[in-house]
């Protein structure tokens, strides 16, 4: 079985139509009454090495939200994206530089709704070797990769809980060597996970 059929296999085929799960779900009792968020979509690329990763970007310390934080390529929706998988592949295109080419969709993970006013449509690709990377200065300071097995291990993952804004706020997390990945990013790892869970990564086991 190959690395797009395997996970196939696992992920929602169709995006869905209601939300999920939130920036609240692991403190509920702070959840608005009524949640409108604005429609964006991030793309998970699963890079199919020997040992598949997963790819993200660190934003630049400059940008006005979120700066400096670990992400997924992606971004909001404009009028002319027919769907959530051209949203992503434009905003990977633009922020990394990888060429809409080189993806395979694979499927789709739940919604996910921020607490900074975002619906966000996670979509997941297999990203073939020999992509290139030319980011975006004024977005992203970094791209890199993680290996997939060590965000599937639920013991590299964590619940924390911090002040932010003077709200307390308690968000999944995980730490790959320098790299502090938190908040909606975790959470949608978390998701990725649960519906990959059992399922083997090791090349034995991958065909082409």
């Amino acid at each position: 079985m190959s690395l797009v059929e395997a996970l196939r296999g696992r992920l929602l085929q169709a995006p869905p139509q209601v939300g999920a799960h939130d920036d609240y779900d692991l403190a509920p009792e702070l959840h608005p009454d009524r949640f409108h968020g604005v429609k964006a979509a991030v793309l998970l690329p699963v890079v199919a090495r020997k040992t598949p990763t997963l790819l993200f970007t660190r934003r630049t310390e400059t940008l006005a939200r979120h700066s400096g934080q670990i992400s997924f390529p992606g971004g909001r929706s404009e009028e002319s994206d027919l769907s959530p998988v051209e949203t992503a592949l434009r905003e990977t295109q633009e922020e990394t530089g990888i060429e809409a080419g080189f993806i395979t969709m694979v499927g789709y993970l739940d919604r996910y709704l921020t607490g900074t006013g975002f619906d966000i449509q996670p979509v997941v690709g297999v990203l073939a070797e020999g992509f290139a990377l030319a980011p975006d200065p004024r977005e992203v300071a970094q791209v890199f990769e993680v290996p997939l097995v060590f965000l599937l291990d639920p013991a590299n993952r964590r619940r924390e809980t911090r002040l932010i804004a003077g709200r307390e706020r308690r968000f999944h997390a995980i730490t790959y060597e320098e790299h502090e990945i938190w908040g909606a990013t975790a959470a949608i790892i978390v998701d990725l996970a649960s519906r990959l869970d059992g399922i083997s990564l090791t090349h034995k086991d991958l065909g082409p």
